[in-house]
């Protein structure tokens, strides 16, 4: 089965040479490894902004898709991971601010979900990261 390494163009990197890819197509299967709110050069998008950092992590993820062949409808499986330290209310309101946002890149029905929330990610300004697993339609 044919690999493609996926590596859109002017897409955020990470700050040393590593070997990871932003995305794997294998057959029909694209797997999207975790998007963040980041430029090209790596300066993060929307410090302090669920909002604006998940809508480009979605719109990385789009990029990554696109490369493959694929779109945001293909996605079958979400996990998200989102930073957020407040009391129970806030983080309702949090949740609901950055899942509105992804409701605008998802059809109905949308892919499986998991929503983690922990400490901290790689950058101590970024909110969200996300990565997904796509499948693309066999063509007929």
């Amino acid at each position: 089965m044919e690999k493609i390494r996926l590596m859109p163009k002017d897409h955020w990197d990470w700050s040393i040479p590593v070997p990871f890819s932003q995305g794997w197509k294998v057959g029909n299967m694209v797997f999207v490894g975790g998007q963040i709110s980041a430029d090209a050069k790596g300066n993060i998008i929307g410090v302090g902004d669920i909002e604006v950092q998940t809508r480009n992590v979605f719109e990385n993820i789009r990029k990554v898709l696109n490369e493959a062949g694929a779109d945001m409808k293909d996605i079958v499986k979400l996990n998200t991971y989102y930073v957020f330290d407040g009391d129970e209310k806030e983080t309702t309101e949090f949740w609901e601010k950055m899942t509105k946002v992804r409701m605008e890149y998802l059809s109905d029905p949308g892919p499986a979900g998991t929503g983690i929330r922990i400490k901290g990610l790689m950058w101590e300004d970024l909110l969200i990261e996300v990565e997904a697993i796509a499948i693309i339609k066999e063509e007929k």
